[in-house]
């Protein structure tokens, strides 16, 4: 396993609280359409994951290059772009998925790395 550098277990971390706040502020919903009506919970969330895209960004190539395999992170940051350049026309359903079926498997790929 990677010996995680300084800088890098930081961006980890932060990865880390960002999942959780996601994981907190959407989990009062049962629906996509519940959530997205939710405008605090909705821009929360949105702003976590930009968050997790500029700490995977932050990252050491090293660190990337040697997980590239389990973790897409050309795909963190590219959500993260698509966050931050239109914002206004983001898919609910699309961010609910991705919540439900994407970052439980991330956060323990996270987890993983900070051990």
């Amino acid at each position: 396993m990677y010996n995680t550098n300084r800088k890098d277990y930081y961006c980890l971390l932060n990865l880390l609280d960002a999942i959780e706040k996601i994981k907190q502020f959407s989990s009062p919903f049962n629906s996509s359409s519940g959530f997205f009506e939710d405008i605090k919970a909705f821009d929360a969330c949105l702003m976590n994951f930009i968050v997790i895209g500029e700490m995977a960004d932050k990252l050491s190539e090293e660190l990337k290059n040697i997980t590239e395999s389990e973790i897409e992170w050309y795909k963190i940051k590219g959500f993260r772009n698509i966050l931050a350049h239109d914002y206004f026309g983001v898919n609910a359903e699309e961010v609910w998925q991705i919540i439900h079926n994407d970052l439980p498997d991330l956060e323990i790929k996270i987890k993983k790395l900070t051990e």
